[in-house]
């Protein structure tokens, strides 16, 4: 099993991998739409260094995957510190 790791981050730093990460998702998911087309998704695209288009879908998916799990992370530590408005 892999080891877990617990690390800090204040909002904008976490903001700014949340960002990275979403780029890199999108450019791995052009690359693997212009494998598949051999159609550029936009004028400043760049391929990645891949050849296979499934290999390339499924690196965008990961990437998306680990942003979705930092962004739930972060979610729920926000609820847990937002003080409740109760009456």
């Amino acid at each position: 099993m892999s080891k877990t790791f617990r690390i800090e981050f204040d909002a904008l730093e976490l903001g700014q991998i949340i960002d990275g990460l979403e780029v890199r998702a999108s450019a791995w998911a052009d690359t693997a739409h212009y494998l598949r087309t051999g159609e550029m998704p936009n004028d400043f695209f760049i391929v990645e260094e891949c050849s296979n288009p499934e290999e390339a879908s499924a690196l965008a998916k990961s990437y998306r995957a680990i942003t979705r799990k930092i962004q739930s992370q972060r979610d729920r530590q926000k609820a847990a510190t937002t003080p409740s408005l109760s009456r």
